[in-house]
């Protein structure tokens, strides 16, 4: 049965107030597809040290991260750009099935050559996933009523970043590493059969061509970047030519790109979205927050492993703490918004909140116990609990229907790109007063034991005589320090953008819309 989209969404809803079973069906299936996009890196991260062991390639190692990094990065935009132009459903059908061929590839790979370029077909199809649920949840339910359901959406993360390193674990060492990858196949057909029979969009065709200079355009300066965040300070030094060429590069390509889009018949990120002040706020905090959670989820772990003692084998439960208050807070939020229709104050407190977590994290020292490290992380996580669905929230309901995917995509990428900044700054800042504390702690010895690397696993650390580990734990609590103040000082801006953000009225049920089919 045809209906407009606020009947199919909005409340297709029956006299009892329930959504249509079909729409239910939808939001079952996005979930599949989201906990594809969020469970793999976790697993695939487990497992690593047995696929080394196998194919060997140790030198190539980060590659099979940075390769599918890098295609999820680049495609996501273009990803949002296809849905707009030509269809929600297609494009993130298609997107499903490169992810799985790359899933299915990556599991046959015989050497670390070919997984890396299978991991990147994988990532480019893992571009289109996460935009593609957002994009969908987008076009089926009006903006009053779309926050619990982003909500949930960021409850699928948390459950995936806590579960992900338990799967990896259990699945490595009962079926083997070719499993981490092939685990994807059986949960992506469900996820593609259950849209396929469901989900019902208008079929979109449009007569504008591709904008494949603006699409090379901004890959060339997406890649650029994130090689430079990945590769700075650890494969090159910051200030050599390598990272001099790739930072040249990347400003030529994105000035080119910025300029291109004002000339180009169909842009692949309209320029106009930008004039909406809301929807430029919500992407510079969407960047801080990314910025923030990936630099604490990745040295969260090394502290409790190396300063208290905890085991690396269950590392997805010691973020337990913030992980389940960014699950509650988030559902909270989004009920809160469906239900009075107001979010400014979330991103207020969001700010207030990240500043407050992230700022007692780097009070934490060798003497912290792991109850007053998880009541921080828990203060950290209920701020972020209230930012990481409302941006997209905000940013979609700043943005016309036509430019859901692309205001998707966009918000998507800046998440993205602010946790590789994350990443890259706070691991630099980590890494050098690591080195400089363990050469003034443990002298010789201390630079010897950090000259290769600042992060050392625990089989490293139980090694080292007793006044080398003391004083790497030192080193470690005062680098964490260090990078948790400067999440802190960073994380002003969320707060700061946040006050200047306008309270627009949500979208509701009623809302104009083209026609879809719900069931």
């Amino acid at each position: 049965m045809a209906v407009t989209e606020a009947a199919a969404t909005g409340a297709v809803e029956t006299e009892s107030g329930k959504r249509p079973r079909s729409v239910r069906v939808v939001v079952l299936a996005l979930m599949i597809t989201m906990m594809l996009a969020m469970l793999d890196n976790m697993i695939v991260g487990t497992a690593m040290p047995t696929i080394v062991g196998e194919l060997g390639g140790l030198e190539h190692l980060s590659w099979v991260v940075t390769a599918y990094t890098l295609a999820t990065a680049a495609a996501t935009p273009i990803w949002g750009k296809l849905g707009d132009m030509y269809g929600r459903k297609g494009s993130f059908m298609t997107s499903i099935i490169l992810f799985l061929i790359g899933s299915a590839l990556s599991g046959m790979a015989q050497n670390m050559g070919q997984l890396i370029g299978f991991r990147a077909v994988q990532g480019l199809g893992a571009g289109g996933l996460m935009v593609g649920v957002m994009a969908i949840i987008g076009d089926l339910v009006p903006p009053r009523e779309r926050g619990k359901y982003q909500g949930m959406m960021a409850g699928i993360m948390a459950l995936a970043m806590i579960g992900g390193p338990l799967v990896g674990g259990t699945i490595t060492d009962h079926w083997g590493w070719r499993w981490a990858f092939y685990i994807n196949l059986p949960l992506g057909v469900v996820a593609l059969g259950l849209i396929s029979a469901v989900l019902h969009l208008p079929k979109k065709r449009s007569k504008a061509r591709i904008d494949y200079l603006g699409a090379a355009l901004l890959t060339v300066g997406i890649t650029a970047i994130v090689l430079v965040t990945t590769w700075g300070g650890t494969e090159y030094a910051w200030t050599s030519a390598r990272i001099m060429e790739l930072i040249g590069i990347g400003v030529v390509a994105l000035v080119g790109f910025v300029f291109w889009q004002t000339k180009a018949a169909e842009p692949v990120v309209p320029l106009h979205i930008f004039r909406s002040r809301n929807f430029t706020l919500m992407s510079v905090i969407g960047f801080i927050t990314g910025f923030a959670m990936f630099g604490a989820t990745l040295f969260l772990p090394l502290y409790q492993q190396a300063v208290q003692g905890a085991s690396a084998t269950n590392s997805g439960l010691l973020l337990l703490p913030m992980l389940g208050a960014m699950l509650v807070t988030s559902m909270v939020a989004g009920r809160v918004t469906t239900s009075s229709g107001r979010y400014k104050a979330f991103p207020i407190v969001g700010g207030v909140l990240m500043i407050a977590g992230l700022w007692l994290l780097s009070l934490m020292d060798t003497g912290t116990s792991r109850f007053t490290s998880g009541v921080y992380m828990a203060v950290l996580g209920l701020g972020m609990g209230c930012l990481m669905q409302i941006t997209m929230l905000v940013a979609q309901n700043s943005v016309e229907m036509k430019d859901m995917g692309v205001a998707s995509s966009s918000t998507t990428l800046f998440r993205t790109l602010g946790s590789s900044f994350g990443v890259a700054i706070m691991g630099a800042l980590f890494n050098h007063r690591v080195a400089d504390v363990m050469s003034e702690k443990a002298g010789a010895l201390g630079s010897q034991i950090t000259e290769k690397s600042a992060q050392l696993d625990a089989a490293s650390l139980a090694k080292l005589p007793v006044q080398a580990r003391e004083a790497y734990q030192y080193a470690v609590s005062s680098g964490t320090h260090a990078a948790f103040l400067l999440g802190a000082v960073v994380a002003v801006i969320v707060l700061v953008s946040a006050v200047f953000v306008k309270e627009v009225p949500l979208r509701g049920a009623g809302a104009p819309g083209p026609e879809v089919d719900a069931l």
